[in-house]
């Protein structure tokens, strides 16, 4: 008996939560699954959601919709009159801005989008050349809901490693890591089309410059460990040993996959500071022009030794114009807060440090086996 009373008063409970639970019937709701954000007129904030809206035929029609106003929640609440459904932001997930909130300061909008149990930590980031509102409210004839398909985009080279990932979660990571700065991939509308043109580079959540896209697997290979990808060079005349030279070429362009890269970061000297930065790089040789010998060591070492030039230039390269703007986005300077013992080391600090910083850039570069040669 006694256990009878312990199982009824655990269901009434269950009942009564289940109760106070709000619940959203699909065909009842409009999924928001992006916004954008751009500067507004009186300094509002201008924002344009996707949503996509289910009848009972679970049929989906999607809506583009801009608004003004001085809150994103006051944005929400003008969207809502504009529909017949209520907007939910459970299903988010990609967040732009537009070029000009960008240059601002993005610490509202990453802790807005942190304070929201509803947002997950999962979507993605992006910066857009221009206004969101501009690449959103296009009539694209091949894309019926453009926010499903820059959702798709992102993921998709992000998961394939051709663009670094910018999850929520890692922004916020970084933003508030001391020693590190954010960087986000840019988006551009081209016609018809949709692509990933570049990557910003955030000074204390303020973009301050940007790469181009061609940059993207130097960032990503400085940045994190590689476990796959395409990667393609052009190693100059003055690159190419002896070896592999054929006639009168002055560049040759090379393409690998399957790569797997390991980075090791050490800080030899603190006072200035001074770093070695060891890249192991394992790759499959897919593409070579001209036609060089593979079958022969002493050619594939060559074009080992030469591509391990070419690719220390590069990753220095870009390392040098991050610190012209003072953009930590390799995070040296946690890297050096935890080498050093009382370092008190601060943003603002650790940005006078990093444009004055010096790096050692060591790559060992190393074919796999044969692709397909052309």
């Amino acid at each position: 008996m006694r256990k009878f009373r312990i199982y009824f008063i655990l269901l009434v409970l269950v009942s009564i939560l289940v109760g106070c639970t709000e619940t959203n019937i699909l065909d009842r709701v409009g999924l928001t699954t992006l916004v954008g954000y751009d500067v507004g007129t009186e300094e509002k904030i201008s924002t344009t959601a996707v949503v996509r809206e289910i009848n009972p035929e679970f049929q989906s029609n999607v809506e583009v919709i801009t608004t003004e106003n001085e809150t994103s929640k006051g944005n929400r609440m003008k969207a809502n009159r504009k529909l017949s459904k209520k907007i939910t932001v459970g299903q988010m997930r990609v967040v732009l801005f537009g070029e000009e909130v960008a240059k601002g300061d993005l610490h509202f909008y990453i802790d807005s989008l942190l304070e929201n149990p509803s947002v997950s930590n999962g979507l993605y980031l992006a910066v857009v050349e221009g206004e969101t509102s501009e690449l959103l409210q296009h009539e694209y004839k091949n894309i019926d809901d453009i926010g499903q398909h820059i959702y798709r985009l992102m993921e998709q080279n992000i998961k394939n490693e051709h663009m670094i990932s910018s999850t929520l979660h890692e922004i916020a990571h970084d933003y508030y890591m001391k020693g590190k700065d954010i960087a986000m991939p840019i988006i551009n509308r081209d016609e018809e089309f949709v692509e990933l043109t570049g990557v910003a580079l955030f000074h204390e959540g303020k973009m301050v410059s940007a790469f181009p896209v061609e940059d993207s697997f130097y960032l990503k290979i400085m940045r994190d460990n590689f476990k796959a990808g395409i990667f393609e060079t052009i190693l100059q005349k003055e690159d190419i040993p002896p070896a592999l030279m054929k006639d009168t070429i002055t560049e040759m362009p090379v393409a690998f996959d399957a790569i797997r890269s390991k980075r090791t970061l050490k800080l030899v000297d603190p006072a200035t500071p001074e770093f070695d930065v060891q890249l192991k790089i394992k790759a499959r040789l897919l593409e070579v022009h001209p036609d060089i010998n593979t079958g022969d060591p002493k050619v594939i070492e060559a074009l080992e030794s030469a591509v391990s030039k070419n690719l220390s230039k590069e990753l220095t390269r870009i390392v040098a114009q991050s610190q012209s703007v003072q953009s930590d986005i390799f995070g040296f300077g946690d890297k050096y807060r935890s080498s050093v013992r009382n370092s008190e080391l601060t943003k603002d600090k650790w940005h006078e440090m990093y444009k004055n910083m010096k790096i050692n850039v060591k790559v060992k570069f190393e074919i796999l086996r044969d692709g397909v040669f052309e």
